[in-house]
Order: structure tokens, then sequence, then C-alpha cells
């Protein structure tokens, strides 16, 4: 997996926490001092726990299950939606639906009606309905698109969420928990880390540390599906090889029964000999 130096972590600022005034208490663990009346986070937590959530990102997406980014605040939108769309993991960017998981199979009738619309304009429909009707139908896409456009191939729900700002996804986090689906978050200074499953100790406001903590789980994504394709590729070579071996014992059964006839003509000519020879001698 891909790996960070203290340096990396320093120039992104991932360190930077909130004023003092504006902490809870239960970061205490992961803070590692004050500084003009703003907390300092302790960078040896967050290479620790970073690698940790990186192993378990790794492992979902090895296995072929979705984990879901979560991530509504300007300074991570940009990145979150170009990469999760490069992975296929769905994303949400815009606003987060009370009950966008636990009534998931609402939400999937939305999903279903945005690409009734899309069919609709492939087919031709569309251009059938009066002017007015293709504006409200087309607006309503849009709005679609915009709130539910990055989980639109999600049959299922998703087997881990990763959020940036847990402060701000309560919601999500709190219908995590309800599902039991494992949450991983970046945590500021500002936020409980109790309430997720792998807390990142990192500061969630600045773009840098956002897209330095998120590269890395990304690439850690990215390692876990390459793994699961050569996976995929080694079973198909064994099916392969196990259905040929049938036809090769047949190949070298058939090669080899000449030789085996040769061998017991042989035998029964050396044995129709002997008997003659003790003939003659009686």
């Amino acid at each position: 997996m891909s790996k960070v130096t203290y340096q990396e972590l320093l120039e992104a600022g991932v360190h930077f926490g909130h004023l003092k005034r504006k902490w809870h208490p239960k970061m205490a663990p992961y803070i590692f001092m004050e500084k003009n009346d703003i907390h300092i986070i302790d960078l040896n937590k967050t290479v620790v726990m970073l690698d940790e959530a990186a192993a378990a990102v790794k492992s979902i997406a090895r296995s072929g299950r979705k984990i879901m980014f979560v991530a509504t605040k300007k300074q991570a939108k940009e990145v979150i939606s170009s990469e999760a769309k490069r992975l296929g993991m769905p994303f949400v960017t815009e606003r987060w639906l009370g009950g966008m998981l636990t009534n998931f199979a609402t939400v999937r009738k939305s999903i279903k009606k945005m690409t009734n619309i899309d069919k609709m304009e492939a087919n031709g429909t569309m251009a059938t309905l009066s002017k007015k009707e293709r504006l409200m139908i087309r607006r309503e896409k849009e709005k679609l698109e915009r709130v539910l456009g990055g989980i639109n191939d999600l049959a299922r729900l998703p087997s881990a969420l990763f959020i940036i700002d847990i402060k701000k996804e309560h919601i999500a986090v709190k219908e995590a928990q309800r599902l039991n689906i494992p949450t991983i978050a970046m945590v500021d200074t500002n936020s409980d880390p109790t309430q997720v499953d792998f807390a990142i100790p990192a500061n969630d406001d600045a773009t840098k540390s956002i897209n330095l903590i998120t590269s890395v789980i990304f690439k850690a994504i990215e390692e876990g599906l390459a793994e699961r394709k050569n996976d995929k590729e080694e079973e198909a070579e064994g099916a392969d090889i196990a259905e040929m071996m049938p036809e090769a014992v047949a190949e070298v059964e058939a090669d080899a029964a000449p030789a085996v006839e040769d061998a017991a003509e042989s035998d029964s000519s050396e044995e129709a000999t002997g008997t003659s020879e003790e003939a003659t001698e009686a």
C-alpha cells in the first residue's frame, strides 16, 4: 500500500486541528500539543490509523464489495467524485438524503425513475411530449442526478462508508450505525472519534489534507481491485487446467495402449516358447 511520510503530512497541514475551545474531549489521545490556541494532531497516530483504514478498504475492495464515499463539503467534492468514478465506487457529494441507507428501497425507486427518463430520451418517447412536459421531466432528472447520480449503479447497501467530516455528515454516520455498516472517516479535533470504526485523526477542512489522506485510501482500493482481478484470472486458469486434465489423461492412455499391448504379446510369446521347450525336454 501507498505510504505517506511525515514531511508530506506536515506540508499538507494534516496536523492542524481546531481552536482549543472547539475541541471534543474524546480526541485527547490524538492531540500532540496546543500552539497559539490551536490543537496540533499527533501525526504518529495519524500514520498508524491511516494504515489500518487503508488495509480495511483494500480487503473490502478485494472481496468485490462497494465502499460509499460521503463528502458534501466543497473542499472534498472534486477529488471524491473524480476518484470514486474512476474506481467504480458510489459517492455522495451534494446532499445526504435522510434515509439514503435506512430507506434504501425508496431511494432505489428514485434511481429507477432517473433511468426511465434516460430510456425515454433514447427511444424517442420524450419527443412526443409537449414542450412544458419535457422541461419538467428534464428538471426533475437534473435534480435526481445531482443528488443520486453518484449511486445510480448501487444495487445493494454498501459494505462500508468513507466519510469526510463526521460532524457535518452526522446523519450518514447514524444511519450506518443503525445498519451495522462499518465506517471509516477523517476525524478532526472537534469530532467524536468513537462514532466511527476507523477514525483517521486529520485536518478535514484543508483541501491539501483531504487530497493526501484520500489518495492513500483510493490507492488501497485500487490495489484491492487489482488483486481481485489477478485472483479471478488465476481461478480461470485453474479451471481451464482442470477441464484439460481428463483429455490429457485420455491422450496419455491412448499413446500408452499400443506399448502395453506389445508388451503383453511379448510376454505371451515368451511363455509359449518356454512351454514348448519344457515339452521337448520331457
